[in-house]
């Protein structure tokens, strides 16, 4: 199985590389579009600023190549909030793969601290038209613990298949068609993010 990830000027890139040499899996990192199409599964994570991400992106045409994949696509952390259509991050045009708005966190109390940094459950039940969780989510139990790190959030909408609660109930994953998002970090969720990687991989 040939796995890509998008390099661009996002951080923590690497980190997801050795997750998934953990679980058998090489990926290439890379920025080139017949590489990336060419890939069985593609991974788009990283920790940055949105506007000069899709700055980059748009630079060097990704944005183009993201939106047009057909293969499973995992959106992680600020990849999962450039999938959306906008972000309060820099009054910033995204993708717009997900028709919804990326919000900053506004603290209402003394120890609301912003970053949301550290563990948190999420709710993988939060789809009430179904009896099932999302794909990603399977063989996991509800109200696991994952990791994250990010002071602006998805709010919850009709592509939500995880919520966390941290100042308000926010999308801690999405999907749609064959993208996948989490605002968590997976490849630093321990045992409960190498499950999802797993599942990832298995599509």
């Amino acid at each position: 199985m040939k796995v890509a990830i998008i390099k661009y000027n996002a951080g923590n890139i690497y980190s997801v590389v050795h997750a998934l040499k953990r679980l058998g899996v090489d990926p290439i990192l890379t920025d080139d579009a017949a590489e990336i199409h060419a890939a069985d599964k593609v991974l788009f994570p990283g920790q940055g600023e949105a506007s000069q991400a899709m700055s980059y992106l748009r630079n060097h045409h990704l944005d183009e190549v993201i939106r047009s994949l057909q293969q499973p696509v995992l959106g992680i952390c600020i990849g999962q909030q450039l999938m959306c259509r906008h972000s309060e991050e820099g009054d910033t045009d995204c993708l717009g793969i997900f028709p919804i708005d990326v919000k900053r966190f506004r603290p209402t109390r003394h120890e609301d601290k912003v970053p949301h940094m550290g563990w948190n459950s999420i709710d993988v039940n939060c789809k009430k038209d179904e009896e099932t969780c999302d794909v990603l989510f399977n063989g996991l139990q509800n109200n696991s613990f994952v990791y994250f790190v990010h002071s602006f959030y998805v709010p919850e909408c009709a592509f939500t298949t995880a919520l966390t609660g941290y100042i308000q109930p926010f999308s801690a994953a999405l999907h749609k068609d064959n993208f996948y998002a989490t605002q968590f970090h997976p490849e630093k969720s321990g045992a409960v993010g190498e499950q999802i990687l797993k599942n990832f991989l298995a599509l």
